[in-house]
């Protein structure tokens, strides 16, 4: 919907820094800006106009009296519901906007009012009476929320990038993070690359007070598998859940659209929909493009579908502002694709529907397969599968067959899964490529999670792992600053408050039964739609990375930044030249490994080579 950036602090010319904080973030927020400011604080709000178009919906919004003030980014779903219910406790509302209902439902329900949301958002209100600030995240983490306190500054905002307009932030490169980045393709906690810059995690809410912050969290996914519905009807609830919840995300003052890719969740999330644009891009090649399955099932139901072949050239061009938009590197090469998508849809929508979420709820991915399929292994004794693990990371060469499965297998199941994409680095790895080695950091992001899901199944304990990191670093946080860059809301129907509360009652049966995944979202999928798109394998999003880094022209472009004074800096150069000639030769294919540091030295030269990274609207 919208940006929004401020701070807590007392600072001269806050007006002319407040407006250059909200100037980096022009991009969430294209149609109108507003901002407040008193003694204590300053908000700053960028505008996307999607509910109650016209100017009564515009922010900062205030309460009757303007004791508070409120930004807000986002979508309430229920807020007609929770509207009624406060005009008959005596509000007065004067705008028609889902926002409204935040400031008012704050003052009647005080910190409880984030239990009664349903939505995808991250707000402020701050109470001018009593200096206070109050914030919160949406339970899975779809928008963003950043926050650092530096120099008696209390920052927040949709975007770190808006923090560096500010005179009292100090903008340090956070190094310790690079270790996990290098094996998770993302910064897989609540630090960022920036010290001292943290992100609110999903779920929370926060007071900041005299100084002081407090962060509360108000939900937490809790997997039961408690059903006595038999499986016929436990489809007809997905069914008429997912009716509902598309129903409630399609509410909107200008078309909704909706991204189509070749499979199941976003062609399902078409059809309940029924919109009058769809959207696909994809590559020349057909190995790496999902065009003609889309176009096939968009004719299949009907509807229109706008696609586009991204060239290489275009991909690797839009590299250095892609890290601009995202503020942290995410090696996650489909991220760059959706740049595209995103930009294609903006051509003639402002919303889109997206399938993100589907595969964490309702147990998605092919890897969920493996405790199931191979449990007969697993029963070989613990210390003589650590050996052969050993054996086959050591000794086998890497590209034969079974080396994968004996060096997972030859761990407990927390110990080697961490997220849904393969390791790219190993510790071991990681600690040869860097100067100042690896500190061991894996076991402790996921052994807090782990611990919360003890008893639980092992299917269930990898969906919660990626709820709290796959989830909320990579896939929605490209969903959202891939969308905004191009100023478009994304709005995601199976990460909803009813979809989750079913979720959550469904048996590991009804979830997976190797080797097929989504069993009971396939069926009900499987009603209404044709059945090679219901039953699809999981895909993903191809992209031919590993083609391009053997041509001569991107090769040399990856090597030269390897070369680099930034490179040397962090990495034993000659290793990386080493990875590089092998995947050249096709001797490996090292060409995630590349991937992960080559975006990350675009990332670190578009922030850290210049004293502010110029946004790529002012080139």
């Amino acid at each position: 919907m919208c940006g929004f950036t401020g701070f807590v602090g007392t600072l001269e010319d806050k007006e002319r820094v407040l407006e250059n904080m909200m100037n980096t973030i022009v991009h969430r927020g294209p149609d109108s800006a507003g901002m407040f400011t008193d003694e204590d604080a300053a908000l700053g709000f960028r505008r996307l106009s999607i509910i109650d178009i016209g100017e009564t919906g515009n922010q900062p919004l205030y309460n009757e009296d303007g004791s508070k003030v409120l930004t807000f980014n986002g979508e309430i779903y229920n807020y007609q519901e929770l509207r009624d219910e406060l005009i008959q406790a005596g509000h007065v509302f004067v705008t028609n906007t889902d926002s409204e209902t935040l400031l008012h439902g704050y003052e009647q329900w005080g910190e409880k009012l984030v239990e009664r949301l349903r939505g995808m958002y991250a707000f402020v209100i701050w109470d001018r009476s009593e200096k206070k600030l109050f914030g919160a995240r949406d339970m899975f983490g779809i928008k963003p929320f950043y926050y650092a306190k530096m120099n008696g500054t209390f920052l927040f905002g949709s975007e770190i990038k808006s923090f560096l307009e500010h005179p009292h932030f100090e903008k340090v490169f956070n190094e310790k993070a690079l270790g996990n980045y290098l094996s998770f393709q993302f910064v897989p906690t609540n630090e960022t690359f920036f010290k001292g810059v943290y992100c609110l995690q999903p779920g929370y809410y926060f007071v900041y007070q005299d100084g002081k912050m407090k962060a509360v969290r108000y939900f937490e996914p809790n997997f039961t598998g408690d059903t006595d519905k038999s499986f016929e009807e436990v489809v007809n609830e997905v069914e008429e859940t997912m009716k509902e919840s598309v129903k409630m995300h399609k509410i909107s003052d200008v078309e909704v659209a909706s991204y189509l890719s070749s499979g199941v969740d976003s062609s399902y999330l078409t059809y309940l929909s029924q919109v009058d644009h769809t959207f696909t891009v994809g590559f020349d090649d057909q190995k790496y493009s999902e065009i003609q399955d889309a176009k096939e099932f968009a004719d299949s139901i009907g509807m229109k579908n706008d696609s586009k072949v991204i060239t290489p050239q275009e991909y690797w061009d839009v590299l250095s502002d892609f890290t601009y938009y995202m503020d942290e590197p995410v090696a996650d090469p489909a991220a760059v694709a959706l740049y595209f998508l995103s930009k294609e849809a903006a051509k003639k929508v402002k919303v889109v529907l997206s399938g993100e979420g589907s595969d964490e709820l309702f147990g998605g991915y092919n890897i969920y397969c493996e405790p199931l399929e191979y449990n007969g292994f697993d029963r070989i004794p613990m210390w003589m599968r650590r050996f052969l693990g050993r054996f086959a990371e050591r000794c086998m060469p890497r590209e034969m067959k079974g080396r994968g499965f004996l060096m997972r297998h030859g761990k407990t199941l927390e110990e080697r899964y961490f997220a849904n994409a393969t390791t790219i680095f190993t510790e071991r790895e990681a600690d040869k490529l860097l100067k100042k080695g690896c500190v061991p950091g894996i076991q402790r992001v996921t052994a807090p999670l782990y611990k919360r899901v003890q008893g639980k199944d092992p299917v269930t304990k990898m969906q919660y792992v990626d709820m709290h990191l796959w989830l909320v670093h990579d896939i929605l946080m490209k969903g959202d600053k891939m969308g905004m860059a191009n100023s478009l809301e994304v709005r995601v129907p199976f990460l909803d408050k009813e979809v989750m509360k079913l979720a959550q009652r469904l048996p590991l049966d009804y979830k997976v039964r190797a080797p097929k995944t989504k069993v009971a979202l396939r069926a009900a999928a499987d009603k209404v739609i044709r059945k090679k798109t219901a039953e699809k394998k999981k895909l993903g999003f191809p992209i031919p990375i590993r083609v391009w880094l053997r041509e001569e022209r991107y090769y040399t472009q990856v090597r030269r930044m390897f070369e680099s004074e930034a490179s040397k800096r962090f990495f034993h150069t000659a290793y990386l030249i080493r990875l590089l000639e092998e995947h050249k030769k096709g001797k490996h294919d090292n060409s995630r490994k590349i991937w992960t540091v080559y975006i990350f030295l675009v990332w670190y030269e578009r922030y850290f080579m210049h004293e502010k990274p110029v946004h790529p609207a002012m080139n």
